[in-house]
Formats: C-alpha cells, sequence, structure tokens
C-alpha cells in the first residue's frame, strides 16, 4: 500500500495524519484520493471500515480555500450518526487547515441555532438531506458556490425514500462542481443516478468480500419458535465482549433488548422510535464499553464505525445477501479476528444459498447441540458511563473532564475510558469499581472553576 507522503499534499498535512494513526492507504483511500484531487467525479464501492471518510475528506480539504467564507463542500449521508462521525472525522483532519468550519445540519435537533450558525457561511456542511433541503428552502443555506458534493451511503439513502430530496437539493448546486459517489453497494438504481449527476465519473471497486481468516463465520438452523433460546446459548457459549445483534424490525429490536435485560444482559436497542439525545446516548455506552451488546435494526446500524467488535449476531437474515456482507463487515477489521453467528430457520434456506452464492464460498454449518452454553459466563461490561450537563457550549473539553476527575484525587487516567462532548451534554466512561468515587468527585468538584450536575446513566 501507498503511504499519505506519496500524495500532492502538504508536509503539515501528512504529519496531522501520522498523529492520527494514518500510516498507510487503504485501498479505497489509494485509489480515490488521487482522483479527488485530480478534480474528477468518482463513484465508489467500498466495504465498511474501508476508510471512505478519509478518502474523501483528505481531498476536499486540501483543496478548501478557507478565505473563501462560502460554502464549498457538502456531504450528504442517510442517518444523523454517520452525519456526526463525518464531521468529527472531518475535523480531525482538518487541523492542519486553520480555521475552517465545518457544520453539521441533522433532523432531530432544533433548527433555530444550526441557522444561526449558518449566518456564518460553513466552508463544509455535513447533514442528513430532509434537513439540508428545509435550510435551502429558509434560504438559510446557500449552495450557489459549491466545487464538490459527496453522496456518502448513498445506497442506504435511496432505501431510505430520499431521493427526491437529494434531486432538489442537487438542482440547487453549479453544473461544473466535482460530484463523489460512495456505496457500499452498486444497484442499477445507484448506476442510474451517477449517470444523471456526474460528469465521466472514475468507477472504483475494492474488493467487498470478507476474508474468512478474518471473521469466522458460523450458520445455525433453528426453528422459528427457539430463536430467542438460541441467542441466549449463543452469547452464554461464546461470551462476546462487545457484539451488535441484527433484527429486521424496530419492534423486535425493542422486544429482544427487554427480554435480554431481564435476564441480566447488558443491551441497548437502536431503533427510528428515538430521539436524538437517547439515540447519542445508547451509541455512546455501546462505545465506550458500558453496554456489551447493541441490537440494531439495517437502517439504524448503518454507518456506525464500532472498533474491537467481538460479534455480529443475525438474529434474523437479511433478505439481501450484500446486506448480510455489509453487517458482518463490522467485525474482524484491522486484522482483527472477528465472529458472525447466523440463525435460519428451514423456511429460510433460500437466503442462506444467496449468500453462499454471493460470497462464493460454501457455509459453514454447525448444530446448536454442539453450543455450550453456561450462565456463570455473565457478559458484564468493564465501563459505566457518567452524563455531565455541559458540552461544547460551555467551553468543556475532554481534557477538563480527565483533569478534574485525576488532580488531587488518587484516580488514575488508565481508569477513565472515552470521553464524548456533545451541545450541551458530555459523557465519561469509568471502570466500574471507580464509579461511585468518580460521580462524587465530579459531583462535589468543578470542571473549569464550574460546578456542573453529574449522574449516572
Amino acid at each position: 500500500m501507498s503511504t499519505f507522503s506519496s500524495l500532492p499534499i502538504s508536509n503539515e498535512f501528512v504529519a496531522n495524519l501520522k498523529t492520527l494513526d494514518y500510516l498507510e492507504m487503504t485501498p479505497i483511500q489509494e485509489k480515490s484520493i488521487p482522483q479527488v484531487l485530480a478534480g474528477k467525479d468518482i463513484i465508489a464501492q467500498a466495504k465498511t471500515g474501508s476508510g471512505k471518510t478519509a478518502a474523501f475528506a483528505i481531498g476536499i480539504l486540501n483543496k478548501l480555500n478557507v478565505k473563501n467564507y462560502l460554502t464549498q463542500a457538502l456531504i450528504l449521508c442517510p442517518t444523523r450518526e454517520l452525519a456526526d462521525q463525518v464531521s468529527k472525522e472531518m475535523r480531525r483532519l482538518a487541523r492542519p487547515v486553520a480555521n475552517t468550519k465545518i457544520t453539521t445540519l441533522c433532523g432531530g435537533t432544533p433548527i433555530v441555532p444550526q441557522t444561526a450558525s449558518l449566518e456564518h457561511h460553513p466552508h463544509i456542511v455535513v447533514g442528513t438531506p430532509g434537513r439540508i433541503l428545509k435550510h435551502l428552502q429558509k434560504g438559510s443555506l446557500n449552495l450557489g458556490k459549491l466545487n464538490t458534493l459527496v453522496l456518502d451511503e448513498a445506497d442506504r439513502m435511496l432505501d431510505m425514500g430520499f431521493l427526491d430530496d437529494i434531486k432538489r437539493i442537487i438542482d440547487t448546486t453549479p453544473e461544473n462542481r466535482q460530484t463523489l459517489l460512495f456505496s457500499a453497494t452498486f444497484p442499477n438504481q445507484i448506476k442510474k443516478i451517477s449517470r444523471t449527476i456526474q460528469n465521466q465519473p472514475v468507477e472504483i471497486s475494492v474488493e467487498s468480500i470478507h476474508q474468512e481468516s478474518n471473521i469466522k463465520q458460523v450458520f445455525y438452523e433453528i426453528e422459528k419458535h427457539t430463536r430467542s433460546t438460541v441467542l441466549i446459548s449463543l452469547l452464554q457459549h461464546y461470551s462476546p465482549q462487545s457484539s451488535v445483534i441484527f433484527c429486521n424490525r424496530k419492534q423486535q429490536c425493542k422486544e429482544l433488548a427487554e427480554e435480554l435485560w431481564s435476564l441480566g444482559f447488558h443491551a441497548v436497542a437502536l431503533h427510528g422510535d428515538l430521539d436524538q439525545k437517547e439515540r447519542d446516548q445508547k451509541l455512546v455506552q455501546f462505545s465506550n464499553k458500558s453496554s456489551s451488546i447493541l441490537i440494531a435494526t439495517d437502517v439504524a446500524a448503518r454507518g456506525l464505525d464500532i472498533k474491537d467488535l467481538e460479534a455480529v449476531i443475525n438474529f434474523e437474515l437479511s433478505p439481501d445477501p450484500e446486506i448480510h456482507i455489509h453487517r458482518i463487515g463490522r467485525t474482524g477489521r484491522a486484522g482483527n479476528e472477528g465472529m458472525a453467528l447466523s440463525l435460519f430457520t428451514p423456511a429460510e434456506a433460500s437466503k442462506v444459498n444467496a449468500i453462499e452464492d454471493y460470497q462464493k464460498s460454501p457455509i459453514n454449518f454447525a448444530s446448536t447441540t454442539s453450543l455450550t452454553p453456561s450462565s456463570d459466563r455473565k457478559i458484564k461490561p468493564p465501563m459505566n458511563t457518567l452524563c455531565i450537563n455541559a458540552g461544547r457550549k460551555n467551553k468543556i473539553r475532554a481534557g477538563d473532564i480527565l483533569g478534574a476527575l485525576t488532580k488531587n484525587t488518587n484516580l488514575a487516567g488508565k481508569q477513565i475510558g472515552k470521553i464524548d462532548i456533545f451541545d450541551i451534554i458530555a459523557y465519561v466512561a469509568v471502570e466500574q469499581a471507580v464509579t461511585k468515587q468518580a460521580l462524587k468527585i465530579l459531583s462535589d468538584g468543578k470542571i473549569k472553576g464550574r460546578k456542573y450536575r453529574v449522574r449516572k446513566i
């Protein structure tokens, strides 16, 4: 693989990439970034976790004119979670480009603060189609000088019914813009859209089938009424410390989470009925290791970047083999080994055959009788989450929270986990054993000279 220093980008940019552990380009980055820097339109296919955010972000940031306070790039994402994730990564990558303003515009959050933020035109806007369109209709967002448009997870945006909104948004942009289309799959509709919105795009595809050596994939045939029982046996047999369980319906997510909770498993469910604050909180709990199990539908989980995921469990198979490959690609990343465990009934045999044909390799079947579940194998998360009623708007940084917990106390930095900061709220993970102590320190003490309300969630 090529190094980032081989690209026509500044030394400062390469140095920042190194501090972020971007040492060698992934295949999608190696193929995409030179084309983006050259101003070409691209239509790119890559599996989950392939590094496609950096593939378009590096090109956009290196061409940015920060002295020109107009919106120069727009990244459209299917979900609020993905938009937030892309924004955070772009801000990290933009450190060498002083005074870069990146704004996130998504539904589920108040529109008035977003409108105020847009009065000082951001260089880059990341958002979901519905909210972007609303700002265009209000006149608070102007894309008349746009240089680059990115459709991220384009196939999922079509699945979610955003096609008409996307067309209306594109109608407000210049015809001579650069258009970058990234998609996990290439259905015919994606190719059709590409022909209407892109100019001689370079087609890029990297290996979308996951290597068997990285992911141990096992299928278990079950009777329909035993689905939950077998799932619990899988959890008590394999004891994954971090797993995502896929359901096909949001009601199923809710019911399964309640059932697992009643049995002592710390599970959180991600589905469309949650408001933004609830979604953020559940994702924080899972990503900071305060919850061991995340239950989600495909739409809710799309775009999630979850590190060190031990297992993906298909409570039900997806009817689309490409979606199945997309699901299991969340484990076994970055050279790590992962497990993909799937349940299916005899009536779902055609789905299994379709997956086998798509991945061009035989399915590994196992009998449920081979499982040796033990109720003693508790999947207990190592961390707890504390919630602080202060965030970015209070000028709170991660270092402020870490300092408040460790300065002049007997807490060690290694006992503090991930810190997530939002506009008006912050979350910090602490080891189970020091939760009470950490809660008392923050509740009795001050952060940057001020007292804030703190609670355990």
